[in-house]
């Protein structure tokens, strides 16, 4: 189970973020299955799981530890306020039955979102109540700086009014009137409830009391509970995280090891637990994880990319393969701003050459083993799909006319030579501008390494390139985001030209898939530091227009535009499970796993 954003973005958005696989990042342990027995679990009340050993449990994001495997371990224990489903069933896509509150009301103008909170308790019957709403909220406010969903400017920055009505109903109001499917989406998301009773303190011998209610006390309580999350061989001992509202608790905690989730009794939710426990167990490696998949020792685990072609033996053995699709794109990042390539970069026919020159259906076909579908816009269409694939990409396959632009702009096309600009100039059939004559389309990919499908697709793409002229060297690094950084034209990091790091998608949405961390300019994962004023329009309006149309316009604009070249999605991973677990399907696009939805037949 791999995590969720971008490779290198914060959760819910930094590109990327992210890291490793739960999956392929596996760490620690190598596959012992001692603790579970062989032959999986079948026929009995508990469930084994390929996961990475999670090492935050605070429901406060912090940076560095914003892996997935962190996000779904922590949401088992603390339910967030509001859950979503992507199925377009839902006002807000707001998953009425798992939140702990009803969808809000929309006042002054859209400004203002009043919210009840459903009736729930504590693991300890203590009733979840606003209190524990103004908790996090003092909590996260005293200490914004050091949140990583913090964002300048975004939530709490935009909110003018944060009222607690009484012990169910509390209402915010915004500095001015968003979007509210964004709004909703997008920042609301991140918060949770936090039992004030039991952590309202700064040690561990302290009283509980209102400690949060000033600022000075709020970072007292932040950095006792921060402590106390960096201190993970306490996890299943320390009394602070017995007192959940979540469907599991915590029985079980080895650092770099196996994790147990038992049952909660005292669950309030509707969605109860029907199994017993969930055993999370990490591997060492892809290899040490499969081994014990074909053997039949665990129940839930994933197949790497490499051993797809294994897929009719595991299902012999009676497991089911299923992909995994994420509500996700994935693209190949243009830096315009590189002091030779970035002219390049910024003349649009060139973009539109270029991608035409990426076979989509083929490379998802023969490479990606079908387990991939085609980008051809900022926003999935819906989850195994993305922007504009309804109606096919805004630009297909078309080597023929990619050449026939290159001509049409003044270049001499060489096929398997070297394509140079014949006529330098800014008219229609010009080279454009910064562009001398001479200059070759030659360009350096950076690229993530370990990853099969990603070398063969870029040999496939570098050879379509070569036939009209451009050359493509390819660069495989372990962590293609750190190397190439957005930067300015004049420093010495800036000499990168493209950068993949999408083997595994890459950039994971919340709940509503706008653009204002991708493609804005100077937005934090504009890696590219594309910049286009309608552009900057079209995202602003999808984060506080009310025109419902808003976000298909700016997608259809950034398709057009290309900020970076669309590229084959992959799916989020490739499970395969016992085929009596039910449950497990539909797996959650948003990357959470909902355990309490699992059983055997």
């Amino acid at each position: 189970m791999r995590s969720r954003f971008h490779r290198g973005a914060l959760r819910g958005t930094v590109a990327v973020a992210s890291a490793l696989a739960l999956g392929l990042g596996l760490a620690a342990c190598g596959g012992d299955s001692s603790s579970s027995g062989k032959g999986g679990s079948q026929g009995r009340d508990t469930a084994t799981v390929a996961f990475r050993t999670p090492n935050w449990i605070l429901p406060i994001s912090a940076p560095g530890f914003t892996q997935g495997e962190n996000q779904i371990f922590g949401s088992a224990q603390y339910r967030p306020l509001y859950q979503y489903k992507l199925d377009g069933s839902a006002k807000y896509n707001i998953d009425t039955e798992r939140s702990l509150a009803n969808p809000p009301e929309v006042s002054d103008g859209g400004k203002t979102l009043t919210i009840t909170l459903k009736d729930n308790t504590w693991s300890d019957g203590k009733p979840i109540t606003t209190r524990d709403i103004d908790f996090w909220w003092n909590v996260v406010t005293a200490n914004k700086d050091k949140w990583a969903s913090y964002r300048k400017g975004g939530f709490p920055d935009n909110i003018a009014a944060w009222t607690i009505k009484d012990a169910k109903t509390f209402s915010v109001t915004t500095t001015q009137a968003y979007n509210t499917a964004w709004f909703v989406g997008n920042q609301l998301n991140r918060i949770t409830p936090m039992p004030q009773h039991v952590w309202d303190r700064d040690s561990a011998t302290a009283s509980v009391s209102d400690l949060d209610k000033t600022p000075e006390g709020a970072r007292k309580v932040f950095d006792f509970l921060v402590a106390a999350s960096k201190d993970p061989k306490t996890y299943a001992t320390n009394d602070l995280w017995k007192v959940n509202s979540g469907p599991w608790k915590l029985e079980k905690y080895v650092p770099n090891g196996e994790v147990v989730l038992a049952a909660q009794p005292n669950y309030s939710g509707t969605d109860k637990p029907k199994l017993s426990k969930i055993v999370l167990r990490p591997f060492t490696s892809d290899d040490a994880e499969f081994n014990v998949l074909r053997a039949g020792e665990i129940d839930y685990g994933y197949v790497p990319a490499a051993n797809l072609s294994q897929k009719s033996y595991l299902e012999s053995k009676d497991y089911r393969v299923a992909p995994w699709y994420g509500w996700s794109i994935t693209y190949l990042q243009l830096n315009f701003n590189n002091p030779k390539t970035g002219v390049l970069f910024k003349q649009d026919y060139l973009r539109q050459a270029m991608q035409m020159l990426i076979d989509q259906p083929t490379i998802n076909k023969v490479i990606w083993s079908g387990m991939a579908e085609p980008t051809c816009g900022p926003v999935p269409l819906k989850p195994g799909t993305a922007g504009s694939a309804e109606n096919g990409c805004v630009y297909s396959f078309d080597p023929t006319k990619a050449k026939e632009l290159l001509e049409s702009h003044g270049w001499k096309v060489t096929p398997d030579g070297q394509t140079t600009c014949q006529t330098p100039g800014t008219g229609a059939n010009q080279c454009g501008q910064g562009i001398a004559a001479g200059t070759p389309l030659a360009f350096t990919v950076t690229s993530q390494s370990g990853f099969a499908a990603t070398t063969k697709m870029f040999a496939e793409i570098k050879s379509q390139m070569a036939k009209l002229g451009i050359e493509l060297t390819i660069k495989e690094v372990p962590d293609s985001v750190a190397v190439t950084p957005a930067c300015k034209p004049t420093e010495a990091t800036c000499t990168w030209d493209m950068s993949f790091f999408g083997s595994q998608g890459s950039w994971y949405y919340p709940a509503f898939a706008s653009g204002e961390r991708l493609f804005a300019t100077d937005a934090p994962v504009n890696l590219g530091s594309y910049s286009n004023p309608q552009a900057d329009q079209l995202i602003e309006a999808t984060q506080f227009s009310a025109d419902d149309t808003a976000l298909k316009a700016y997608n259809d604009f950034l398709a057009r535009d290309l900020p970076v070249l669309w590229m084959p999605n992959p799916v989020f991973q490739i499970s395969a499970y016992k085929s009596g677990l039910q449950g497990v399907e539909p797996q959650d696009p948003m990357n959470n796993m909902y355990f309490q939805d699992w059983s055997w037949k």
